[in-house]
């Protein structure tokens, strides 16, 4: 049904699998496209309560595919790719079930923002978490901004998206940016247990109680959107944004010029 994600349902759970390993589940246009059409479509799925998000092979996922920005300079079809986010973000974000992020390896920057818009959050101690846009010259996409703002404050949130740091699962979870730092390759048996307890729980109760909560955010949302949509249009025209794929494919330090 799917060429980059995997979707199983097993009565009242679902779990969505990214699923470009040799590519470290990096989102390309395509991922891009049919998240967005998976969480819509789940919405019409009555009889799941819980979804799980993980990634196939080493990772969660590396972020957006930094090699397909390389090799597009259409700054039109940009602004549709972003439009595609902004899609999958508020599907997800609304979506009427609990929704688990299971996190093994790299979560960045896209892949970072998806998982961070989970109601709970399993990290592996190992794994290398980071809101990591900088790097390239960009701002987060994917309401990485909305996300970091929720968990951690305006002005910590700020910090954290400058400064563009690689946490461990241990440091995450201080920060309170994940919910569970497990032990290496525990992070499955962990997630089962949450799903296991949410299905023995008066689960209706707390969907009504996130949808309340969510509903009430979601006019912030969408603003943040639009501008992240506006502003990662504008940067990806920059020289700083040049400079920094292109150090990125080259595997050296970018030289920015705040131009």
């Amino acid at each position: 049904m799917y060429e980059t994600i995997q979707l199983e349902v097993a009565e009242r759970k679902a779990t969505v699998t990214l699923n470009r390993p040799n590519a470290m589940n990096a989102m390309d246009f395509t991922m891009m496209r049919e998240l967005a059409d998976c969480f819509e479509a789940l919405h019409n799925e009555k009889e799941v309560q819980v979804l799980v998000i993980k990634g196939e092979g080493k990772v969660f996922s590396a972020g957006g595919d930094v090699k397909m920005m390389v090799a597009s300079d259409d700054f039109s079809d940009f602004g549709t790719i972003m439009g595609d986010i902004a899609r999958l973000v508020k599907a997800y974000y609304t979506l009427p079930m609990i929704t688990i992020a299971q996190i093994h390896g790299a979560s960045a920057g896209l892949g970072f923002s998806l998982a961070l818009g989970s109601d709970f959050i399993v990290a592996e101690e190992s794994s290398k978490l980071a809101m990591n846009f900088i790097g390239i010259g960009l701002i987060p996409d994917g309401a990485g901004h909305f996300f970091m703002k929720e968990r951690l404050g305006t002005v910590k949130a700020k910090q954290m998206i400058w400064e563009g740091k690689m946490l461990d699962g241990e440091r995450a979870l201080a920060l309170g940016l994940v919910d569970y730092n497990v032990a290496d390759g525990t992070a499955s048996v962990v997630v089962d247990q949450i799903v296991g307890k949410l299905l023995a729980s008066p689960i209706l109760a707390m969907i009504e109680t996130k949808q309340i909560l969510h509903n009430a955010n979601l006019s912030t949302l969408e603003q943040i959107l639009q501008g992240e949509s506006e502003g990662q249009v504008k940067m990806r025209q920059t020289k700083d944004h040049l400079e920094g794929i292109q150090a990125f494919v080259a595997k050296r330090i970018p030289q920015f010029v705040g131009e």
